[in-house]
């Protein structure tokens, strides 16, 4: 679905900040009244923040980028 593992998530600002946004966007839908929404919010927050802070690894695709340019050679 989504490479979590691309160095663009490098900066802990900019995960924090999609794990913070996600999970807030979930309580502010809670809030109003609308558990759906709140449950999906609430589900790709904790999706994100245990693929940002529990098996991030922005050098995988580093390394598979030069495997694969190994290869062609």
């Amino acid at each position: 679905m989504f490479n979590f593992d691309l160095p663009f998530y490098r900066p802990l600002w900019l995960r924090l900040g999609i794990v913070i946004l996600s999970l807030g966007w979930a309580i502010v839908e809670l809030t109003t009244g609308s558990p759906g929404f709140a449950i999906l919010f609430g589900a790709v927050g904790f999706f994100a923040a245990y693929r940002f802070f529990v098996t991030f690894d922005p050098d995988k695709e580093a390394r598979k980028t030069t495997e694969a340019s190994k290869d062609i050679d």
